[in-house]
């Protein structure tokens, strides 16, 4: 058994920590938790996380919820100067753009991706994916100009900012990016890196072999 473990089928935001955990190469055990109460809301996880949340990490007897806290702290720990940026200035950079994505773009793109592909069609809001797209329109021009200089958000290296971003964001790659180009261009290299094809395809995988039944679970457990 490795002594890092990552729970959290990779549909949900365990995809995060295991594109970050196979960024860095690391050796890890990966548990396929689902969410509901067979899942991330039975006893034995709700011992893990009280939240009943997805993903958690347990490293050499250390437990650690909230996806981002997870990915931050994996490349720190394993990637310092590399994935992780050493300098403070570029550190806090780093926070900024993870917390960033949480409060800005994190909810539009998972709602919009529900009504627009997730969900089976007849059961897909118009109104909500419209909505969506409105609310992170200004924020993706944000992302759009701070990308358009430099191939990454801290410059010419990738990091941990876009990584946390990029998947916090990767379900917009289905969406029409030709307003934000280089936001498009910026996202596109990010997930065409090997350790985020590798993840993906576990997402994809878990995307296809989700029922219906489980998505409407998801958008009515997130209340989207």
């Amino acid at each position: 058994m490795s002594d890092l473990r990552i729970y959290g089928i990779a549909r949900t935001r365990a995809f995060r920590a295991l594109w970050a955990a196979m960024e860095l190469g690391l050796d890890f055990e990966h548990l396929p938790i689902e969410i509901g109460d067979a899942g991330a809301r039975s006893p034995e996880f709700l011992a893990i996380n009280p939240n009943g949340r997805l993903p958690v990490i347990v490293d050499h007897g250390f437990v650690l919820f909230e996806s981002l806290a997870i990915t931050l702290y994996l490349a720190k720990k394993h990637g310092f100067g590399t994935l992780y940026p050493a300098a403070l200035e570029s550190e806090a950079k780093a926070w900024q753009w993870s917390f960033w994505a949480i409060a800005e773009v994190d909810r539009g793109v998972n709602i919009w991706s529900l009504h627009a592909v997730r969900l089976p069609p007849q059961e897909r809001n118009a109104a909500l994916r419209a909505e969506a797209l409105s609310a992170i329109a200004a924020p993706f021009k944000v992302l759009d100009a701070a990308v358009a200089r430099w191939p990454y958000l801290l410059g010419n290296d990738f990091t941990v900012a876009d990584l946390n971003v990029a998947a916090v964001i990767s379900r917009a790659v289905d969406m029409d990016l030709s307003a934000v180009p280089h936001l498009h261009a910026w996202l596109t290299r990010c997930l065409d890196r090997p350790a985020a094809r590798q993840a993906l395809e576990l997402k994809t995988k878990a995307d296809n072999e989700t029922p219906a039944e489980v998505t409407r679970r998801i958008a009515r457990i997130n209340r989207l």
